[in-house]
């Protein structure tokens, strides 16, 4: 396999931003989830009720084709609608 890294991404609505990264070449994966808040497997309604959790999505991309900064700097603009 190939040597695949992860970064996780949080803002804003998670499917937005799942959905963006998908498509930048380089990408492999790009999956929704919750991160830091006191439990392991939250439920939807739990996260909106305020339990800690932030909407996250890992990004698994190849470093041979994509690099850490250009995916920052995607993210970036995709905040900013530069």
């Amino acid at each position: 396999m190939k040597n695949l890294h992860e970064i996780y991404f949080a803002g804003g609505c998670f499917w937005g931003v799942e959905e963006y990264y998908s498509r930048i070449p380089g990408v492999t994966d790009a999956i929704s989830g919750y991160a830091n808040g006191p439990s392991e497997n939250p439920s939807y309604e739990e996260v909106c009720a305020g339990s800690g959790h932030a909407e996250t999505v890992r990004v698994c991309y190849d470093p041979a084709i994509i690099s850490l900064q250009t995916l920052c700097e995607a993210g970036e603009c995709k905040q900013t609608g530069k």
